[in-house]
């Protein structure tokens, strides 16, 4: 860690420099209490590198974990990292748990054809260490996912939004093609327009000659459609019908503009500078321009957004005078708001010019405030990922002060500057980033300048920082870029996560813009990102008044497994023996309870969906003694933040990848079309039960069990698949999300197999054992609702189990579960697998076609101490370009990254 520089400034002129000469006893307080909040909750982060920017149904999704803390420094906190996917409308589709071993760790996702579909989906990282903290700064990234296998339309879909009187009329205009790119010219369109989970609007129309159909929808008076999801069903052939679906978001076209004046106020009577930033309704910026005006309409000055709708302007205003601002869109939308009052104060602005080695920054107060304050002490701070990293003490002498703060202070990545008063309250703030170019420096070389298909490749990595070669840990992904094209802006990069967004809170639009060949444009744009963007994972003021954030998780070191063992009287058995053993696996430990009863199994090392049964019948009197685990602790269900980048038309911008994956998976679809004639087999559902006949024959939410692959704890596995239902811990009981959010509290009745049953019944079954699940939130004829003061119905379907044999009593009381004994499928580890890379012999015979898109994959690229290795992989028969991708971290925490790409003819 670097030393932290202690300065006292001393200021004899107008405009001065900064010296040192000694600390003070307030100065060192700040720093000593922000070094106590680093060392006592060091920082994790998690960022997740990807073979592919996007994939189709049935592929493979491979990734590598690095675990970070203190920035980019390896972590050598957390052992487990949790991996989560997302689909659009928030629903938990699959969990992953991974060992981390030397702060990385190794995973991949098989897009199986039960649990995915055609659609928008984001990735979520965190290790339990981050639980302590805001989700707002876990890993996240979304993921477009395509269908080629069991395509049957191309659809492409285009609206606009119009305000109403108190609402919202949306007017879509969508086309249909089939697979061979031909309209689907009068055909019947069944549409369905679902909000809060429910069927708000529908109808009925016909496609034109050209395949199009046009839809409206008008919102509620004051409740405009924020999450909606368009189904159309297109009848392509007689009895046959296509469905596909669409995200709409009502929004009134408006323009969310906000002004971030630096240092947090606007200051009397001295030079400010303003960020501000143009937002649209769907969270991506917009080009702006416009002027200031005085109360009398003088104009005084101009401004224009540069990059994503921000940007900056400078201002002086006067004492007891106001402001307005008139913006225009580049859409021709203007409008005058009001600029914040300016006030007596004082303030932190920098000046950070890319080819200096220094940041430059100027305290500035009012003169009021200069006459009030003079002589007093003043704390400048900077620090970075709780790290602190300057410290500085001045004397109010003047009204201008310089201070010059060299950037080797800091590592790459933001830098918070925090002016103090002498009651050591901050009051200015300025963010900075700083980018170090030659922390680590990769360089990829490939053997040859030009490759054929399925030729053979080596290519090297030399790894120097600051000029000197240097160890380090990476991965590599090759794909071929002629059927992956991708917008290296808009990609989420080691550089762009763990240098830049882990550490603001919100929406960044296309980070990585700010790191594909930066130039000093673009790290201007980035200094106005900086005025504009929150960040907040501490307060200044909470940690100086000694209110450090709560911690209620420790950093995990293994799968453990813990309870306590009492008699049927509740009371704690202690010295009690306990065996923990893993069904089909030499897997077991054995373990004594504590004085209190308590037992914990730690380190374990299993497999996911492993049978594990911990038991006590070791122990006297073991009939008379139950288990009792603890639960696990889990991350709330996740939103994207990364809303504004998903994509609507999925067939157009993958289109070149869904043409090949067709080439690809055509066996699938072959597999597929075999029909194997005989009488089908019906399947339980609540039409079974006489006490839910009354229900709709369809439900409003269906899951099928397959879907529940993988499931550990059934009840949070519903919770994560059922949106519409809001789960309440204290109350233990679901409700209808809609009717929850609006302040009801009349739960929903849960019927397992058709029996009125409590929510802990629900973790009395397996997921594997699960049909399907069913969710009504209406009862049409009232019967449930009435009889046990319910509003909507959960109905759990298990499979049903093949009749058998008659056994003897003893028998069936050997079936029953015994409270001595506890069987359950913790989550265990995913399964690691080897990424597969043909190997081809020179001038070999062709037999099938190579279709990889991802071309070769390696997380495990670790140079020696000369900042040397390489790799080799054989050419699939694509031609044109290949993209070679390689990050990673060195042994001193420096990040890098390199994008290299070689032809093949």
């Amino acid at each position: 860690m670097k030393a932290i520089k202690f300065l006292v400034l001393l200021f004899c002129l107008s405009i001065t420099s900064a010296y040192a000469q000694q600390d003070t006893a307030t100065l060192n307080t700040i720093i000593n209490k922000t070094k106590r909040l680093n060392e006592e909750q060091p920082q994790e982060k998690v960022y997740l590198h990807f073979d592919k920017p996007y994939y189709a149904v049935a592929d493979t999704i491979w990734f590598k974990a690095y675990v970070t803390t203190q920035g980019t420094i390896p972590s050598p906190l957390s052992k487990i990292v949790y991996v989560e996917v997302y689909n659009a409308v928030d629903s938990l589709v699959q969990t992953l748990k991974l060992p981390v071993k030397n702060s990385v760790a190794y995973g991949n996702i098989p897009l199986s054809m039960n649990s995915y579909k055609q659609g928008n989906y984001y990735v979520r990282a965190y290790t339990l260490w981050m639980l302590n903290f805001d989700a707002d700064y876990f890993f996240s990234k979304n993921i477009l996912i395509g269908e080629a296998i069991d395509k049957q339309l191309l659809t492409n879909i285009s609206y606009t939004n119009t305000a109403t009187e108190k609402a919202i009329k949306t007017t879509a205009r969508i086309q249909f093609k089939d697979t061979s790119k031909k309209p689907l010219a009068n055909k019947t369109v069944n549409w369905r327009m679902f909000h809060n989970y429910d069927v708000f609007s529908s109808g009925r129309g016909t496609t034109d000659a050209n395949g199009y159909l046009m839809v409206t929808i008008t919102s509620k008076p004051g409740d405009p459609i924020k999450k909606g999801t368009l189904v159309a069903d297109v009848s392509v052939a007689d009895k046959e019908l296509a469905s596909a679906s669409f995200n709409i978001r009502q929004n009134d076209n408006g323009i969310d503009f906000q002004l971030f004046p630096e240092g947090g106020e606007l200051i009397v009577g001295i030079p400010n500078q303003v960020g501000f930033k143009a937002v649209l309704p769907n969270g991506l910026g917009t080009d702006v321009k416009g002027n200031i005006f005085d109360e009398q309409n003088n104009e005084v000055g101009n401004f224009a957004s540069s990059f994503a709708g921000i940007g900056s302007f400078f201002m002086t205003p006067e004492a007891g005078k106001s402001y307005k601002l008139k913006y225009t869109s580049k859409d021709g939308l203007s409008k005058t708001i009001d600029l914040p009052k300016a006030v007596e104060g004082i303030t932190l602005q920098a000046s950070n010019p890319t080819v200096a080695d220094v940041i430059s920054l100027r305290i500035l107060a009012s003169t009021t405030f200069f006459e009030a304050n003079k002589e007093k002490s003043f704390y400048l701070v900077g620090q970075n990922s709780n790290n602190v990293a300057y410290g500085a003490q001045m004397s109010l002498k003047n009204q201008v002060i310089t201070v010059k703060i060299p950037k080797q202070n800091f590592p790459s990545g933001i830098a918070q500057l925090t002016l103090f008063n002498e009651k050591s309250e901050p009051v200015s703030e300025r963010l900075v980033f700083v980018l170090h170019k030659d922390a680590v420096n990769l360089t990829l070389k490939a053997d040859l300048p030009a490759y054929k298909p399925r030729q053979k490749v080596k290519i090297s990595l030399d790894t120097k920082s600051k000029g000197q070669p240097v160890a380090g840990d990476f991965s590599v992904s090759v794909t071929d870029e002629s059927k992956v094209p991708s917008d290296e802006n808009n990609e989420t990069t080691i550089l762009s996560s763990l240098l830049l967004t882990s550490d603001l809170k919100g929406y960044v639009e296309k980070p990585n813009y700010y790191f594909n060949k930066p130039d000093e444009k673009k790290l201007g744009e980035l200094d106005k990102l900086m005025l504009t963007q929150g960040y907040r994972r501490f307060a200044y003021k909470e940690i100086l008044a000694g209110n450090y954030p709560k911690i209620f998780l420790l950093p995990e070191q293994g799968i453990s497994i813990s309870g306590t063992l009492r008699d049927l009287t509740g009371m704690p058995i202690k010295k009690g023996s306990l065996r923990m053993m893993v069904t089909g696996k030499p897997i077991s430990a054995q373990t004594i309870t504590s004085n209190v009863g308590v037992f914990s199994f730690k380190d374990l090392v299993f497999p996911d969906s492993s049978q594990v049964v911990i038991s006590a019948r070791y122990n006297p009197n073991y009939n008379n003694l139950m288990i009792m685990l603890d639960g696990s602790p889990s991350a709330a269900r996740g939103t994207n933040m990364h809303a504004p980048d998903e994509i609507e038309n999925i067939d157009t911008a993958m289109a070149s990848y869904l043409t090949n994956s067709q080439r690809q998976y055509r066996f699938m679809r072959t597999l597929k079309t075999v029909e194997i004639k005989g009488g089908a087999i019906k399947r339980p559902s609540h039409a079974d039960h006489p006490a839910l006949s009354g229900l709709s024959q369809i439900p409003d939410r269906f899951i099928d069990g397959a879907r529940l692959e993988g499931c550990n704890v059934l009840l949070e596995c519903v919770k994560m698949q059922v949106p519409s239902l809001t789960y309440d811990f204290q109350e233990q009981k679901f409700y209808i999300t809609r009717d929850y959010n609006a302040g009801t509290r009349v739960p929903v009745a849960i019927f397992l197999n058709g029996m009125f049953v409590d929510v802990n019944a629900i973790n009395t079954i397996g997921a594997t054992d699960v049909e399907s699940i069913e969710v009504f939130l209406n009862d049409p004829l009232g019967t449930v609702d009435r009889m046990h003061g319910t509003r909507g119905v959960l109905v759990i379907n298990t499979k049903k189990i093949p009749k058998g044999e008659k056994i003897s009593k003893q028998d069936f009381l050997d079936m029953l579960p015994k409270k001595y004994e506890v069987k359950y499928t913790p989550q265990g580890y995913s399964k690691e697998r080897e990424f597969y890379a043909p190997k081809y012999a020179p001038n070999a015979p062709i037999t099938n076609n190579d279709l990889r898109t991802t071309i070769y994959w390696n997380p495990k690229l670790v140079t020696d101490e000369k900042g040397n290795v390489s790799f080799e992989f054989n050419n699939a028969d694509g031609k044109g370009n290949y993209r070679v991708v390689v990050e990673g971290i060195d042994k001193n925490g420096n990040v890098g990254r390199n994008v290299m790409r070689y032809v093949v003819k």
